[in-house]
């Protein structure tokens, strides 16, 4: 038996047991349409036709678009929600670039090399080396061709925990819209074919099992499965995978996570769910790092989804402020570390009967000055304003002496450079003397998916049992697996996204045409 017949066997074997596969309701958004199989016999004739077919319109999605149509392509982009971006659009829009302009401006010394061992350390060593590579090496370039699109960055640069110093750029909305927009916007002025409510159904093969179109259901409602007129799409160069990761998907995550339950909120939009991955997985896509599942350690109990919290964590608590205990009113990790670790923290804070006992992380009014969502929180109440540390204090039912005990130890820390407590960066640390304070209730949320299928340098799809490409398939973004390992550093999937889309958008238009007709 040959190995294309060893494939094609066990990928039969593996659709005769799909009842293995079928799980039904999972999440929000997966029914019998959901598993699918792939059609045997390809159409005679599709109803549409182009080049390049991506599916998802996130960071991933949009950078594949526009790379491929400046290669002059025919491109489209299919989106199963009502609304262009997906999580892309409620991110918070920063950017981790290795050697930007704003970082020479600001005398900040970075490189390619020390991203990269910076994502090695939080990704604990389990991370795809050589696409890691690929994404560091491309952040300044792809940052510019950004800036080239109309996306406008804060003049100044962030440092986000576990990167070893500041090289993150935020966008001046502080919301991934800031990207989306501009390249949803350019991408129709180029003429790439953009269509939402438009639900992947199932992948098209020829005879020699390439990838060469889908099936979909048009006029789709999220989550109304059986909603939509199915039609067929055609794809003379491939079809690029960027529908992101499966954080709302409960019952999927759970089979990854018992413990990321219905108890758990998380930042993703009610889209995020699980059914392309396993439409991947049917072609036989090897699925990676399927369990590493991040949880996002600035979000907050007091609010839905990713909130005006997050970003006032990001910019204000952690790089100038400290988080603390309600029982001690002290410290109890270091505010700049990975995300894996400050979730992992945070999540120990329980009482006997295992309950959270949510910390408080918190600011003075210099330590805020930039935070976009200051208002939004205190006017919706998720963030606290005191004029002083009793105040604070007495709303939270903390110690009050051990609290202004614990503010005076982090100043004398501050002024002398070191933490010795936790270890925690102090390139950004300020002394915390005067009000007034500005707090908020801190609680982990699912927020990122490490895992997916797994993809080569050049954004291929591999296959589980011969590690070959899948030909026709290509992947980008969350969708992917193994850049990460075990925890995405802040900042990282946008950089990733535009990177690894770019990089699918270039190799899927030069990948050579097969003769499709259109009906």
């Amino acid at each position: 038996m040959t190995e294309k017949q060893k494939i094609d066997s066990g990928r039969r074997q593996l659709l005769k047991g799909g009842a293995a596969l079928a799980v039904t309701g999972v999440g929000m958004a997966v029914s019998s349409g959901a598993m699918a199989q792939c059609r045997e016999q390809a159409p005679e004739s599709f109803d549409e036709l182009v080049d390049v077919l991506v599916v998802g319109s996130g960071f991933a999605g949009m950078a594949a678009a526009l790379q491929a149509r400046e290669a002059g392509v025919s491109v489209m982009v299919i989106d199963k929600m009502p609304v262009f971006g997906g999580n892309s659009t409620i991110n918070g829009g920063a950017m981790a670039v290795a050697g930007s302009p704003l970082q020479k401006q600001a005398g900040i010394e970075d490189s390619v090399d020390a991203m990269v061992a910076d994502m090695l350390r939080a990704g604990r060593g389990m991370n795809d080396v050589e696409m890691l590579k690929l994404v560091c090496n491309g952040t300044a370039e792809s940052c510019q061709w950004l800036i080239d699109y109309g996306v406008k960055w804060k003049p100044f640069v962030q440092h986000f925990g576990g990167h070893s110093v500041q090289r993150v750029l935020q966008t001046v909305e502080s919301s991934g819209a800031g990207i989306i927009r501009p390249l949803v916007k350019a991408a129709r002025a180029k003429g790439v074919i953009m269509k939402n409510q438009t639900k992947l159904e199932s992948f098209i093969r020829d005879a020699e099992g390439r990838v060469i179109g889908v099936e979909v259901r048009e006029g789709y409602y999220f989550p109304r499965e059986r909603t939509g007129k199915i039609r067929t799409i055609g794809a003379r160069k491939g079809v690029i995978m960027a529908t992101g990761g499966f954080g709302r998907d409960i019952e999927y995550r759970m089979m990854q996570l018992p413990e990321l339950n219905n108890d758990l909120d998380s930042t993703n939009h009610p889209g995020a769910t699980s059914e392309a991955l396993k439409q991947m997985m049917l072609l036989g896509a090897n699925p990676i790092h399927l369990d590493q599942i991040q949880l996002g350690p600035w979000a907050s109990p007091d609010e839905k989804g990713f909130g005006t919290a997050s970003q006032f964590n990001t910019i204000a608590t952690y790089p100038h402020g400290i988080v603390v205990d309600v029982r001690t009113g002290e410290r109890f990790f270091n505010e700049l570390a990975d995300r894996k670790a400050r979730a992992d923290a945070i999540m120990t804070r329980r009482d006997e009967h295992n309950n959270p006992v949510y910390p408080i992380g918190f600011t003075n009014a210099e330590g805020a000055k930039n935070a976009q969502t200051l208002d939004w929180g205190i006017k919706y109440k998720v963030i606290t304003k005191a004029d002083t540390l009793d105040e604070l204090a007495k709303a939270y039912g903390m110690p009050a002496d051990k609290l202004k005990a614990q503010v005076a130890r982090w100043n004398e820390a501050v002024k002398s450079g070191e933490d010795k407590e936790f270890g925690r960066p102090m390139q950004e640390a300020i002394v915390l003397d005067k009000g007034p304070w500005y707090a908020v209730r801190m609680w982990p949320k699912v927020h990122y998916c490490m895992g997916g299928v797994k993809v080569n340098t050049n954004s291929e799809v591999l296959h589980l049992v011969s590690n070959q490409p899948i030909a026709g398939l290509y992947a980008a973004g969350e969708s992917t697996g193994g850049i990460h390992g075990a925890s995405r550093l802040g900042a990282c999937a946008v950089a990733e996204g535009i990177v690894t889309g770019r990089n699918a958008g270039r190799n899927c238009a030069t990948a050579k045409p097969v003769a499709l007709k259109q009906a």
